[in-house]
């Protein structure tokens, strides 16, 4: 009975661990979503969270856009879709994302400056009316 009690509690304690690790791993992962217009509220409600990471969903303001092919720097503004109102400027070093246009729905992770500009580390473009062309194109095949 003394072999099942120590092994009941190791496994109890192991199990503890493993939650713990795991909790506090995402915690210090965790990236935000969030709207320009929520993220621009939340910086000005407490300016320690530009300290940290989010993630932003957003639309490319058409005429905004500027790449450097050669040094790979990008900026462009991104607006609030929903209200089309809060809006701010984003820079990126890095390979344009195939779908990238002016226009399109963008998602940037990154951090949010005081100076009030989000410097992204990644761009991720939203398209569905390719990925659903495809997809239609294969169901007729």
């Amino acid at each position: 009975m003394k072999k099942q009690r120590k092994f009941a509690a190791a496994a109890v304690g192991l199990v503890g661990v493993v939650g713990y690790l795991m909790v506090t791993g995402m915690k210090d992962s965790a990236m935000y979503y969030y709207t320009p217009t929520e993220l621009v509220a939340a910086v000005r409600k407490d300016a320690s969270l530009h300290e940290l990471g989010y993630k932003v969903g957003g639309r490319v303001v058409p005429g905004t856009v500027h790449y450097d092919q050669r040094t790979l720097d990008l900026s462009f503004t991104v607006v609030d879709i929903a209200t089309g109102q809060t809006k701010f400027p984003v820079k990126y070093n890095g390979p344009l994302p195939d779908t990238f246009k002016e226009g399109r729905d963008v998602v940037v992770e990154g951090k949010f400056t005081r100076a009030g500009t989000f410097e992204a580390s990644t761009v991720l473009t939203k398209c569905g009316s390719r990925y659903e062309a495809v997809e239609a194109e294969l169901k007729a095949s």
